[in-house]
This record gives C-alpha cells, sequence and structure tokens, in this order.
C-alpha cells in the first residue's frame, strides 16, 4: 500500500525515507497541526519541547485513530520546534522516532521556528496518512 523509497544517490536519511508513494485510489487523511495540548485547552510541558513532543503525539495518534487510521500509517510529517539549536531539534526528533511514526519509515522535514500559535508552545506536527482499507465502509 506504502512504498517508502530512499534515494540510493542521496545521503542516506537518519529514520526516515525521502519519499512515500501511495497508488491513486488510496483514502488520504491531511491532519492539522497536533498540538501540546490537553483535552481542557492546557498547555502540556511547559519549556520542556520533550514532553510537549509527547503530548503532540499523544494528540495525533487520536487525531488518526478519529479517521480510522494510526501512527504507523503516517506516509508525510512536518515537524516544527521553537529553537534554533540543533539539540532540542534532535530531542525532539528522538521522541518522533521513538513513537511508531517513523515505522517504515515516513517522510519527515524537521524544521527549526520562532514561534507557533498558543503561548508556551515549542512543538507542532502536521501529517498526511493512508486510512486503511479495513477502516472504509
Amino acid at each position: 500500500m506504502i512504498q517508502r523509497v530512499t534515494v540510493p544517490g542521496l545521503f542516506p536519511p537518519p529514520a526516515y525515507s525521502h519519499a512515500s508513494v501511495v497508488e491513486a485510489g488510496t483514502k488520504l487523511a491531511f491532519l492539522a497541526g497536533s498540538v501540546p495540548l490537553d483535552a481542557e485547552g492546557n498547555l502540556v510541558g511547559e519549556g520542556d519541547p520533550v514532553r510537549q513532543t509527547e503530548q503532540v503525539i499523544a494528540n495525533l495518534n487520536e487525531q488518526l485513530k478519529a479517521v480510522g487510521s494510526g501512527l504507523e500509517h503516517a506516509v508525510s510529517t512536518d515537524v516544527y520546534v521553537v529553537s534554533s539549536r540543533t539539540a532540542d531539534l534532535s530531542a525532539v526528533w528522538d521522541v518522533v522516532e521513538a513513537s511508531g511514526l517513523s515505522t517504515g519509515p515516513h517522510s519527515s522535514t524537521l524544521i527549526g521556528v520562532s514561534c507557533l500559535g498558543y503561548p508556551g508552545q515549542l512543538v507542532e506536527i502536521t501529517a498526511t496518512a493512508v486510512v486503511p482499507e479495513r477502516a472504509r465502509s
């Protein structure tokens, strides 16, 4: 269903693929950015990008389940981190990699940014995922 491509002539990416290909006719879900807020709208993990990433992944998993998919079916993500420090981006990526999103692995871009939408927010992830046949009816 998902063909993950690592291009031999390019530098081998760590724990992600250069491209993911899905045949036409497959149902896709395009998810809005997952943010580090709990169900009541409270920021989780203030000042802690690792804890915020854990909450973002948990929220992303709920978004995916709601459309009949799951972390393992993600084909592409953009991971936004409020930081210009490589160490902060690497710490966030470690959480992403351990989450099951990297199953496959998927295509992803890790981006350092100056700010995100909620006060104190340090991490946001957008995703595109396949909705498997078994979820469709």
